[in-house]
């Protein structure tokens, strides 16, 4: 059979042409090698779309080293650190990477560690869809923590169709599955690229610092055919620092890499994740649990629901189009090119009396920013205006002087600006999924809204109804 190409392709075509899975259920050697570790996952998440894969996690908001030492003491295995570093310049993103470093650095060394590799592995979480700051993120952990043996490339996440076969990422359509580099995801004003492949892609986002042929990787050969001891002997391989892309077209393809992970740092070998979400939860044994559903969930019934979209991915503007059509559910735009502008104060005043009437009202209503996209004339340019609407949400949401049944943000910096900002978030409980790929935390004590029913869906996930299928779903 020939391996799947660069061009798009149905997904039973495609994986008509991989070998078979590994063969053997490897949850129980797993759970041997992760509880032998005694190690915490930590998850330095650039926006809080990376909790889309877990349950009865801890997600925090703030990384005192009274915190982390407060976590890396307790008994769940895995915890998330809420950066929102997507958002962030360049050196920004790197100064704050280095400083939850730095506290982690401290953190162990309070709970007498030798050092910070003996108290926890580190994952930076990263979207599916290759947006973000790489190798900038990276690299200032690298420099902070002394160096890894590598850093390892995981974009696999099943539940929204990702999925790296030789070494080609791939964005499932519907039933094709398109390279990565083809998808408007590519196209993004900040963190746009052209290559699929990732080899390649590490060359382009790197500037040609590393070249593509530098670049290791695991093929789904190596996991299919030769299990965890072949991933285990592969990783052994890497230089100082090495870049290696792992392909996964299935879950089990991430179990026998990660049990290979695990067989490689028993060695003493220590590599730095970058991941999008599905490999926490098999690298900390989180097993799956049933989708949430509306008796499950903590809904204040005297109110009704609010629904913030700041999310321009084209995904995220059908869904909303479609919830538009609702009837039951009132729109309130907040117009862009005002914010821009001096007429910034009364559009957020506006917005804020509307929302108002509508949950006062009994009405679920949604608050979305104007479809038309604004660009500057670099990518720290339309960074800075994507600041600048989400300030505006923010401020929104903040003055609202009534409690609504759910908040259900639509896009990773929005909700993670409404969760710290307008919110005071400081630490959340992922308590599982509403839909795949949609997390739901419930806000803690110190918030805002305790107790508060948060969800978190990413502008990249869900059909054109999921939306409004679940508003819904929510109604009372």
């Amino acid at each position: 059979m020939n391996p799947p190409t660069s061009a798009a392709m149905t997904r039973r075509e495609c994986f008509a042409l991989l070998p078979p899975e590994w063969p053997q259920n490897l949850r129980p050697a797993l759970e041997r090698a992760i509880h032998s570790t005694g190690r915490k996952v930590v998850v330095l998440d650039d926006d809080p779309t990376g909790t889309q894969s877990v349950h009865n996690v801890p997600v925090l908001t703030e990384w005192s080293v009274e915190s982390l030492q407060r976590e890396l003491a307790g008994v769940i295995r895995a915890f998330y650190l809420l950066t929102n570093s997507r958002s962030f310049p360049l050196p920004a993103a790197q100064a704050l990477n280095q400083d939850i470093a730095r506290n982690l650095i401290a953190a162990a060394s309070h709970l007498g560690h030798e050092n910070w590799v003996s108290a926890c592995t580190l994952v930076s979480r990263g979207d599916s869809t290759l947006r973000g700051h790489f190798p900038g993120e990276t690299d200032a952990l690298a420099e902070a923590l002394g160096g890894f043996d590598a850093v390892l490339l995981i974009p696999f996440f099943e539940d929204g169709g990702r999925y790296t076969i030789h070494d080609i990422h791939y964005v499932a359509e519907g039933e094709m599955l398109v390279p990565a580099g083809e998808t408007h995801f590519a196209r993004d004003t900040a963190f746009g690229y052209q290559a699929s492949n990732l080899r390649d892609w590490v060359e382009e986002k790197t500037c040609g610092k590393i070249p593509a042929a530098a670049v290791a990787s695991i093929s789904l050969d190596d996991l299919r055919r030769g299990g965890s001891a072949r991933v285990a002997a592969l990783l052994m391989r890497l230089t100082r620092g090495q870049v290696c892309v792992v392909n996964a077209a299935s879950t089990r393809d991430l179990e026998v890499f990660t049990l290979g992970l695990l067989q490689a740092e028993a060695q003493g070998r220590h590599f730095l994740c970058r991941t999008a979400s599905a490999f926490v939860p098999v690298r900390a044994g989180i097993l799956p649990q049933p989708l949430l559903t509306r008796v499950s969930l903590p809904l204040d019934t005297t109110s009704s629901g609010l629904i913030v979209v700041g999310s321009h991915v084209t995904r995220s503007s059908e869904q909303l189009a479609r919830l538009r059509s609702d009837h039951k559910v009132t729109g309130v735009e907040v117009v862009v090119e005002a914010l821009l502008s001096n007429e910034r104060a009364a559009q957020i005043q506006k917005a804020v009396a509307a929302v108002e009437a509508a949950l006062g009202a009994h009405q679920d209503v949604v608050v979305y920013t104007s479809r038309r996209l604004h660009r500057g004339d670099s990518p720290e340019a339309n960074l800075a205006i994507g600041q600048c609407v989400s300030e505006a949400l923010i401020s929104i949401v903040s003055l609202l002087g009534i409690r609504p049944r759910y908040l259900l943000a639509k896009g990773g910096i929005t909700s993670s600006d409404l969760a710290t900002r307008a919110l005071g978030v400081r630490r959340a409980q992922v308590i599982g999924q509403i839909l795949p790929g949609v997390p739901v935390w419930r806000l803690g004590q110190e918030s805002r809204w305790p107790d508060l029913t948060y969800i978190v869906f990413p502008g990249n996930v869900g059909g054109v109804n999921a939306l409004a299928e679940l508003v819904s779903i929510l109604r009372t």
